[in-house]
């Protein structure tokens, strides 16, 4: 049986403040890596050039082919890295669009079934949808040719080309890039030696050094981010890391994420109960840095982004510990959550918005996706809507007043915790979404 690995991004750090003529031919690398980005999103980002995207390697030949490369005297271990950068960039973007435009689709109550089985057909079939945007006729595979005869004449087929057309439009956007603050670096272009990485420069057979904090060496694409003001850089490394698998994690688990215990299991095990402590001591901290920062904009902002680092560490530190204590203890094989809704702001105390904003709700569910994957854990979402409504005892719906929750069914009165964590196991076993 094959290994399985997990991707995961470790940052190193360089070891010291650099000079000016260490930063400057990273900084030009920097400007001429975001030049071939920019020149690709203006030159491929639109309808026209949809249908060269996949592979992407017509786009390399016209690149190369256009001296571009020599014009700027750029590596080609940086020219190429920022093209496929750009160009998956773009393909991000039209996944975008078109998760945005299925959407709509589905919303639409104007469309028919045939209508809506049409547009589907379109936007997954990349051929179909390119030939359609450009105003042109396509030559389909054979299996994908019969479908498409058979849904066009069950359609008003000019119609439906046009809503796809008007739906491009309104959500297509051209990127830019920006910033000029990193780019990606393979393997022929560093060497890891003297306690630091030596990085190719635009001049031939010329390095510039980078001192780090560590001493570990890696043998991949890697990534430098620069920071300028600061006068250091960050090596983002991709390390592949095996995946664990337990026979002993066997159970069904249903978790509920809070702002003061920060999990709770269906079982009524509580991992994290100073969470809420540490969530309020940040929130506060941040609200009265930012309205002392109101009032005087001269106060030193490095002191407070180190703190600010500081204390956020110390949150995600007691975070990850607890997320292994979780696991470690529970030895689940699959764990059942609620997918919660979008923060939105509310009327009443600022301070408690503040609170509420600041909840590292995104960053404990990341953590735990990741954490699950690395344990070969199942990770499962199901639909939070009214979860706390349902009995976490016999699972009946029942009723709220001023906060406290009663079942008609059983008696429950809310003395008790409801716990909706195993109303999320009760959900995820009728019907889960699986991350």
């Amino acid at each position: 049986m094959s290994e399985k690995y997990i991707t995961k991004t470790v940052t190193q750090y360089s070891g010291r403040p650099l000079s000016e003529e260490e930063l400057a031919p990273l900084c030009e690398i920097a400007r001429d890596y975001r030049t071939v980005k920019n020149l690709v999103f203006e030159r491929y980002g639109g309808i026209r050039s949809l249908p060269k995207l996949y592979p992407g390697y017509t786009i390399q030949n016209e690149m190369t082919a256009s001296g571009l490369r020599q014009e700027m005297e750029m590596p080609s271990v940086y020219f190429y890295l920022a093209l496929f950068d750009a160009l998956g960039r773009i393909k991000s973007e039209w996944t975008r669009l078109k998760k945005r435009i299925l959407k709509n689709i589905s919303r639409n109550e104007t469309l028919g079934g045939e209508d809506r089985h049409y547009l589907r057909f379109a936007l997954k079939t990349d051929a179909l949808y390119a030939a359609i945007l450009n105003g042109k006729e396509v030559a389909l595979p054979e299996e994908y040719a019969n479908v498409y005869e058979q849904l066009r004449v069950q359609v008003d087929e000019k119609r439906m080309k046009q809503y796809l057309r008007r739906q491009t439009r309104n959500y297509h956007r051209k990127l830019h890039s920006t910033a000029a603050d990193g780019f990606a670096i393979s393997k022929r272009a560093y060497r890891y030696a003297d306690h630091g990485i030596y990085i190719t420069t635009k001049k031939k057979r010329d390095r510039v050094f980078i001192p780090l904090t560590d001493n570990n060496h890696y043998e991949s694409q890697l990534y430098i981010k620069l920071f300028l003001e600061e006068r250091r850089l960050e090596v983002k490394v991709p390390i592949q890391r095996k995946i664990r698998s337990h026979e002993d994690y066997r159970s069904e688990i249903g978790i509920a994420l809070g702002m003061e215990t920060m999990l709770t299991t269906d079982q009524g095990h509580e991992y994290g109960v100073a969470f809420g402590e540490y969530q309020q001591t940040y929130a506060q901290w941040i609200r009265q840095q930012s309205i002392a920062h109101t009032h005087n904009a001269d106060t030193g902002r490095k002191k407070y982004a180190a703190e600010k680092n500081r204390r956020s560490e110390a949150l995600h530190s007691y975070i990850n510990q607890q997320l292994n204590l979780f696991l470690s203890k529970e030895k689940p094989a699959r764990v059942y959550m609620a997918k919660l809704p979008k923060q939105e702001s509310r009327a009443g105390s600022r301070e408690i918005n503040h609170a509420v904003s600041m909840w590292q709700k995104g960053y404990i569910r990341s953590r735990l996706l990741q954490k699950c994957a690395e344990q070969s854990v199942e990770a499962i979402e199901v639909m939070g809507k009214d979860i706390s409504r349902e009995c976490s005892r016999c699972g009946a719906p029942g009723s709220k007043k001023k906060g406290i929750f009663r079942c008609e069914a059983c008696g429950f009165d809310g003395k008790e915790k409801q716990n909706t964590a195993a109303n999320a196991l009760s959900r995820g076993q009728a019907g889960r979404i699986v991350l």
